[in-house]
């Protein structure tokens, strides 16, 4: 059980380190709030693993939070986007 949960995290870590370089080295605006959303995911993903390993639902409020952060800054890009896009033509 103890490799299973490092291999987790190890695996958890990796991907937010590859997607911070995403947001990081992103070529364009959209990857990176694609890039910022998978890292929203990352950590919603994490906290649900330690609520699991650890056998709580303490976590379960910042969950919700995330989520809805994720969910609104989604569409505050899309807008974003949809308008700069309205303005070339």
């Amino acid at each position: 059980m103890g490799v299973l949960i490092v291999l987790i995290y190890a695996v958890l870590g990796i991907s937010g380190l590859l997607t911070l370089w995403r947001i990081v080295f992103g070529p364009s605006i959209l990857d990176r709030a694609v890039a910022s959303d998978v890292l929203l995911t990352l950590i919603m993903c994490t906290l649900a693993a330690d609520m699991v390993i650890n056998h709580h639902t303490r976590s379960l409020p910042a969950l919700l939070v995330i989520a809805a952060v994720g969910v609104f800054g989604s569409i505050a890009i899309a807008r974003f986007v949809a308008r700069g896009d309205n303005t070339d033509r």
